[in-house]
C-alpha cells in the first residue's frame, strides 16, 4: 500500500498539483488510503531524499551562465644559497588560479591570481574582443607587449629563473618601477597577418598602458605608455622579433634620492626563437634608459630533450650591465639545468647557477630545485 501511495504522490506532484507532499498525505490518511504510520514513514523518506538532493546541489558552488575553463598550478622551490649571510630553504614560489571563458564567439575574459609569497596578487583581469584574425583587442590588466621571455608563462618556462635583463627592464623584480610581473593596465591590439598555408608571416601587438603597474586604482602620472612588438615567422619553427616601449615611470633615479618622481622610461629589444624536433634555441637582447641611466643585457638559452617529452637538458648564458656609464658593475650567470616531466601537468626542474661579477668577487652561486603540479 505504501508503495502505491508514494507513486500517487509523485504523480500528483509531477502533474502540477498545488498541494505539498504533506497536504497530500493528510488527504490520503483521511480517506484511509494509507495509515498514519505509513504516512509518517513516507514523510521521513521524503525528507531524507530532499536532504540528499540539497547536499548534491550545494556540493559545487560555482555556477555560470557560460562555460568556464579553470586551470591552476603551484611551484614549490628549494634554494641552496652559497652566499654568506643568506639562508637556504623552501618556499611556495607560485600558487595560481586561472579562470578563462568566452561569453560569445566575439567576447572572452580572463582572471588569474597568485596566492604564493606573502600576499595574494591579481595578475590578469581583462576582456577580449575577438573581431578577426588580423585584429583583436585586449582590455584590462595584462602582460605588456615587450620581450619574448616576458610572454612565456611561468609554468611553461624551460629555465627556473628569468634572465637578469628581463627582470630589470620589463616591470619585474629589478625594474625601477617595482615588480609588476611584466604587466600593466591598458588596452592592446593584436593580430596575425599575411597567412600562407594557414601560418601567419607576421604577428603584431600594439598597446597603450598607464605605466604605473598592476593593481593600482589610478595612474601615478598623466602620461600614457606605448608598447609595440612584431614577430616574423619566415619558416616553420623560426621566430624573429623586435619590441619597443616608450613611457614615464614613477621612481627613484638614484638610491640617494629622497622621493620618487615621474621620469622617462624607454626600452627596445630584439629576439630570436627556434624549435626543431627536440631542440630549442632562445635568445634576446634588451636595452633600456631610465632618466640618464642606460642599461642593457642579453641571453642565449639552449634546450634539448634527451628523452622526448620526458627528460630535457637546458643551458643558458645570461649577461647584464645595469649602468653603461659605470665601470665594473656588469654580471654574468651561467646556468646548467635538467627538467623531468612526469606527465603534462607535473614536472621537476633542477639547476645550478654560476654567477660572475665584475669588480669584487662574491661567492653567490646557488642551486635550485623546483617541483610543479597543475591541473
Amino acid at each position: 500500500m505504501k508503495k502505491y501511495a508514494f507513486i500517487l504522490i509523485l504523480f500528483l506532484a509531477r502533474s502540477g498539483y498545488a498541494q505539498t507532499t504533506n497536504d497530500i498525505l493528510n488527504v490520503l490518511v483521511q480517506r484511509k488510503l494509507v495509515t498514519q504510520e505509513e504516512a509518517d514513514s513516507l514523510r521521513a523518506d521524503d525528507a531524507i531524499k530532499q536532504q540528499e538532493a540539497d547536499a548534491k546541489k550545494n556540493s559545487f558552488q560555482i555556477t555560470a551562465a557560460k562555460k568556464i575553463q579553470l586551470a591552476g598550478y603551484s611551484q614549490v622551490r628549494y634554494q641552496n644559497l652559497e652566499e654568506t649571510g643568506k639562508k637556504s630553504g623552501f618556499d611556495i614560489r607560485r600558487a595560481r588560479l586561472d579562470f578563462k571563458g568566452n561569453i560569445s564567439p566575439y567576447f572572452g575574459y580572463r582572471l588569474q591570481s597568485d596566492f604564493g609569497g606573502t600576499s595574494v596578487k591579481l595578475l590578469d583581469a581583462f576582456a577580449e574582443v575577438k573581431l578577426a584574425d588580423y585584429f583583436n583587442l585586449t582590455i584590462g590588466q595584462q602582460k605588456v607587449a615587450l620581450s619574448y621571455e616576458n610572454q612565456i608563462s611561468d609554468n611553461k618556462s624551460e629555465n627556473i629563473d628569468r634572465s637578469q635583463v628581463v627582470e630589470a627592464l620589463v616591470a619585474r623584480s629589478k625594474d625601477v618601477i617595482g615588480n609588476h610581473n611584466g604587466r600593466d593596465i591598458g588596452v592592446q591590439a593584436n593580430g596575425s597577418l599575411f597567412k600562407i598555408n594557414d601560418l601567419p608571416l607576421l604577428d603584431y601587438y600594439v598597446g597603450l598602458f598607464n605605466g604605473a603597474g598592476i593593481n593600482t586604482s589610478a595612474d601615478n602620472n598623466s602620461a600614457k605608455d606605448v608598447a609595440a612588438r612584431l614577430v616574423f615567422h619566415p619558416v616553420k619553427g623560426l621566430d624573429l622579433g623586435g619590441s619597443y616601449y616608450d613611457g614615464v615611470g614613477y621612481y627613484l633615479v638614484n638610491s640617494t634620492d629622497k622621493a620618487s618622481k615621474s621620469e622617462k622610461r624607454k626600452r627596445w629589444g630584439l629576439e630570436l626563437s627556434y624549435e626543431w624536433n627536440n631542440l630549442t634555441l632562445h635568445s634576446e637582447y634588451l636595452k633600456g634608459k631610465d632618466n640618464v641611466i642606460t642599461r642593457d643585457g642579453y641571453y642565449v638559452q639552449l634546450g634539448y630533450f634527451i628523452l622526448p617529452q620526458k627528460f630535457q637538458a637546458v643551458g643558458k648564458y645570461d649577461s647584464y650591465d645595469p649602468n653603461k656609464d659605470k665601470a665594473n658593475d656588469a654580471s654574468k650567470v651561467y646556468t646548467l639545468g635538467v627538467n623531468y616531466f612526469f606527465n603534462p601537468n607535473a614536472k621537476v626542474q633542477l639547476a645550478y647557477n654560476f654567477k660572475e661579477e665584475q669588480g669584487t668577487a662574491v661567492n653567490n652561486n646557488f642551486a635550485v630545485i623546483q617541483f610543479q603540479i597543475g591541473f
